[in-house]
């Protein structure tokens, strides 16, 4: 199949890499690059996978990579404030540091975490660590995202953000069979433009995109 429908933009995506036996196709649109759905893993895998991660909440180094979220939440809010975890896995380290500061925050993750009546409140603030690739239905989960923003909130997002100066083929981060989808800069514009988004930032691995 030479082209398939972007999850994100709804544009069609070309047929870009073929790696280890599985197709990516580029949007032409947002400039994302995507796997094609027949390649995805079973939920069961998924959450196999996810459970093979070492995510000590207690270890320094993991502590150390989630604190460009930690540190922006910390600058940005208060305790008075109510946050959530979206995408907690098994380790919810940024959950533990902002609660031992005394900062009011829930959790939520459809595997290890999974109250849905946590994704009928409204947030000051949204952390998504190393969560919005695994995402199958993108635009889906930015619009679920938004709708649990109060106004004025923020949703904070670490990922690796895909460029032209990346030989994708190489590139470390669609190693994991659970990556399906790889953000280009420009998915953020589109995101920020067409779901309701005021603002898109994007500094290194941190994307904060404001309600």
């Amino acid at each position: 199949m030479s082209q398939i429908e972007c999850t994100l933009c709804n544009s069609k995506a070309l047929l870009f890499e073929e790696i280890k036996q599985k197709k990516y196709y580029k949007c032409p649109e947002c400039l994302s690059v995507l796997l094609h759905p027949a390649y995805y893993i079973s939920n069961e895998e998924e959450k196999s996978r996810y459970e093979e991660h070492n995510n000590d909440v207690q270890d320094p180094n993991y502590q150390k990579f989630v604190s460009p979220i930690v540190t922006s939440i910390k600058q940005s809010f208060t305790p008075e404030h109510i946050g959530l975890d979206f995408g907690a896995g098994t380790g919810p380290v940024i959950t533990k540091l902002l609660r031992d500061e005394g900062f009011n925050i829930d959790l939520y993750d459809p595997y290890f975490y999974n109250n849905p009546e946590k994704l009928t409140e409204r947030y000051d603030y949204i952390a998504c660590c190393e969560v919005i690739e695994h995402f199958h239905n993108p635009e889906k989960e930015f619009r679920l995202l938004r709708s649990l923003l109060k106004r004025g909130g923020v949703l904070f997002c670490m990922t690796e953000v895909y460029s032209e100066d990346i030989d994708f083929a190489k590139w470390y981060y669609n190693n994991d069979s659970t990556h399906v989808f790889f953000y280009h800069a420009q998915a953020f514009n589109w995101i920020k433009s067409n779901l309701n988004y005021s603002d898109a930032i994007i500094t290194k691995r941190l994307v904060t995109l404001k309600a």
